[in-house]
């Protein structure tokens, strides 16, 4: 699939620290992080911003953290992400 802008909410990007961002879809974590994916967005991210995505791992619904590694000439790649982990031991 491909990138929707309405699923992309903007954290707060004042100041030094990098920006964190959300985005919701239902596009695979190997879309999501590949090249060029958030290209739309290449004029307001920046390197080491992070995006919290709800995306689909084989099949099933999970939280991924990543961050953008480069942006240039237009071009927005991110890391592949971590998929964080859903623990309730109780």
């Amino acid at each position: 699939m491909a990138f929707v802008l309405t699923d992309f909410k903007h954290g707060d990007t004042t100041g030094t620290a990098p920006g964190i961002h959300s985005y919701t879809t239902p596009d695979s974590q190997a879309d999501v992080n590949t090249a060029g994916y958030f290209n739309d967005l290449s004029a307001t991210l920046a390197v080491g911003d992070l995006i919290f995505i709800w995306a689909v791992n084989t099949g099933t619904q999970v939280a991924i953290l990543t961050q953008v590694l480069s942006n240039a000439a237009g071009v927005v790649d991110v890391a592949d992400g971590t998929v964080l982990a859903a623990t309730d031991s109780d």
